[in-house]
């Protein structure tokens, strides 16, 4: 078999899985394939074989896999990895023999055949090895009488070699159970770089035992990593093939820096942690050579402690200000000639860099740290706009973008889908140039994100961003995406990711003693405001309960998606079938008022559903009047149409921080009745 004979999934996927008979949600979507008759059979005997004794590494994954495969199957499958008896195996054929360290740009890529008699997964890496068991653990759903994976031989590598997921601990601290829970999840999708975003005006979250004031005197009750338990997610980590980049935010964003260490500031102190969000003025002093003696001395100990070759050192939102304010940094500024503020961070980062390399790293920052003296090998992470990620790869540095898969904007799932690292801005680079765009990462603020909460902010879809990075361009488009997409988000599940359980607590939370679907029907229809939204409603810190309805809703309401598709497609072709489902919806949302209002009262929570619900009832009676005029063939009248488009409007921002989604595809029908 030849990669010619292999067929682009876009291309006939659909018809070619009708005639395997199963229909598996694969996310991201694998380089090529070719599906073919039959089914491999997944029962209690099911068992993995090696060609040759595996690395450890990859005996540890195959374990993994198989104790996942049996969760969500509820098969028993207790042969351990290797074992050799009757039943359908899968068997790994890995080059790799040895442990070795993951690096950027390493061969991923894997070969899986999927047949009646069984398996064969083939590798030149353990990586590839690791992301070819989550392919096959996607291939597996239900059959007639037994659990299947539909025959197939998939040939896959990933388009980029930087996929990455940031989680900021710093605003709220996120406990060793947060962090390994979604490094699992990772691995499900082939995220392959976990950038740990650990320094910042809120908190210093390492135990640093060289300048130990840093985590005692930056962070309060005790919520900083000590070195063994980072020890420890490095390995949790290498263990499932994810690199882990850490991060020290400087010269701005380091309050916490000052606390203990006064002399680095660039103005007298006292300083303390910052329990808000936003951009502050605390900046390091880079006029002042104790401040590279420190640097270097913090780099060296975290060098050793992280083992990546990237040290990421922040560098973003400086403002300025205490420098301006200073004399003795403005007269440095021009006794060096460099002009502003700007040139200052430049200075300071050319001097970092020296430290990063003398440590055996590559410096990494944010795109606020592009500058023309900047030495080429560092490599630019754009947050800001997609086009100067393209003028970083332009000026000839290595650069990745995050722009557009900010998590904390709560921005849909097809919204992060569509922006594509070499489109855009990106499409005019020469290829030359595009080679020089490594992928990019999704990122996870915390300001507005508890523990409890997170798993919602990222999930599932994380996993739509993580088949951007890895499929080829064009593997899909929005709608087929979305197809997969809450098929694997229950997948999630089974990893142990609270994105889908923790709702319905959250939910229940609000009144203990409401039915749960009635706070369930306000909780679907709702979708709360990103952080945008959130920091002009009022003023948030640190010790801000996160426990309202717009922190149990979802980002995106499935079932208001499901909703409007649904009324797209009655729209195009009426149906009695789809009429009724969409009536019975809208009743929900018009009864749901009345039979909430005994339970309005019964806790403070309850306080941002009130005129939500009562908004909601009167979404869901225009709704069924524009339904109703649309079954009886009647138009509606341009000036009710319009009323009702007026009211449609302002009733879709209630207040309480969230928008009423259940408004768009009410919109439709209205618009639908009125022509």
């Amino acid at each position: 078999m030849t990669l010619r004979n292999f067929v682009l999934l876009p291309l006939v996927l659909p018809a070619l899985l009708q005639a395997a008979e199963v229909k598996p949600a694969l996310m991201p979507l694998p380089r090529a394939a070719e599906w073919r008759p039959g089914t491999m059979r997944i029962d209690t005997r099911f068992h993995v074989t090696f060609a040759s004794r595996p690395e450890a590494r990859l005996q540890r994954g195959a374990r993994r896999m198989t104790e996942q495969l049996s969760r969500q199957t509820g098969l028993p499958l207790d042969a351990p990895a290797g074992t050799t008896r009757p039943g359908a195996a899968l068997a790994i054929d890995c080059g790799e023999t040895t442990d070795q360290p993951d690096t950027l740009g390493q061969d991923e890529s894997y070969r899986l055949e999927v047949t009646p008699a069984g398996a064969r997964l083939k590798s030149a890496t353990v990586v590839g090895a690791l992301h070819g068991l989550q392919t096959f653990l996607q291939l597996v759903v239900p059959g007639e009488d037994s659990f299947v994976a539909p025959s197939v031989v998939i040939e896959d590598a990933p388009r980029f070699p930087w996929r990455g997921l940031l989680i900021d601990v710093t605003s709220h601290f996120m406990p060793i159970p947060v962090i390994e829970r979604n490094l699992d999840a990772m691995e499900a999708v082939k995220l392959n770089v976990f950038h740990w975003h650990l320094t910042d005006d809120q908190g210093f979250r390492v135990e640093s035992k060289l300048y130990p004031k840093l985590h005692q005197l930056g962070t309060t009750n005790g919520e900083f990593y000590s070195q063994a338990e980072i020890r420890h997610i490095l390995a949790y980590a290498h263990d499932r093939g994810i690199r882990v980049l850490p991060e020290f935010d400087m010269p701005g964003h380091s309050a916490t820096w000052l606390i203990g260490y006064p002399e680095l500031a660039s103005a007298p102190g006292p300083y303390s942690i910052i329990r808000t969000f936003g951009v502050y003025d605390p900046a390091l002093d880079p006029t002042k050579e104790e401040v590279y003696r420190f640097i270097d001395g913090l780099i060296g100990e975290m060098a050793a402690l992280f083992p990546d070759r990237y040290f990421h050192i922040g560098g973003d939102e400086v403002n300025g200000k205490q420098w301006k304010a200073n004399p003795a940094i403005q007269a440095f500024i021009r006794r060096h000639d460099l002009k502003n503020e700007a040139g200052l961070q430049a200075y300071f980062n050319r001097r970092v860099e020296v430290l990063v390399k003398k440590h055996g790293k590559e410096m990494m920052g944010w795109d606020e740290v592009l500058h023309p003296d900047l030495p080429k090998g560092i490599m630019i992470e754009s947050w800001r706009d997609h086009e100067s990620m393209a003028v970083a790869a332009r000026s000839g540095h290595p650069a990745l973008l995050s722009w557009g898969y900010y998590l904390d904007h709560l921005d849909s799932a097809g919204k992060h889908y569509d922006v594509d690292p070499l489109g855009g801005p990106a499409k005019d680079l020469t290829p030359e140039q595009a080679a020089r765009v490594m992928g990019g990462e999704a990122c996870m603020w915390t300001e507005f994100t508890s523990p409890e909460t997170i798993d919602s902010r990222i999930w599932p879809k994380s996993a739509a961003i993580a088949e951007r990075f890895w499929s080829p361009a064009g593997a899909s488009t929005r709608a087929g995406m979305y197809q997969r997409l809450d098929r694997v988000s229950d997948w999630l599940d089974w990893r142990g990711v609270t994105h889908n359980s923790n709702y319905l607590a959250m939910l229940q939370r609000l009144a203990p003693d409401a039915p749960i679907d009635l706070l369930k029907t306000i909780g679907d229809a709702v979708e709360p405001l990103g952080i945008e939204g959130r920091e002009i409603t009022q003023v948030y810190s640190q010790s801000t309960p996160l426990n309202r309805l717009v922190d149990a809703a979802r980002a995106e309401s499935v079932p208001v998606r499901h909703l409007r598709e649904l009324v797209e497609r009655y729209l195009a072709a009426p149906d009695a079938a789809s009429e009724n489902t969409i009536r019975r919806q809208l009743e929900r949302w018009r009864d749901n008022r009345s039979r909430l209002e005994p339970f309005l009262a019964s806790s403070f929570l309850m306080k941002d559903t009130e005129l939500i619900s009562v908004y909601l009832a009167r979404i869901g009676e225009i709704g069924l009047e524009a339904l109703d005029a649309l079954h009886g063939g009647r138009r509606l009248p341009a000036a009710a149409a319009e009323s009702r488009l007026g009211a449609l409007a302002k009733r879709e921002k209630p207040g309480g921080e969230v928008v009423i989604a259940a408004v768009g595809p009410v919109r439709l029908l209205v618009e639908a009745a009125a022509k």
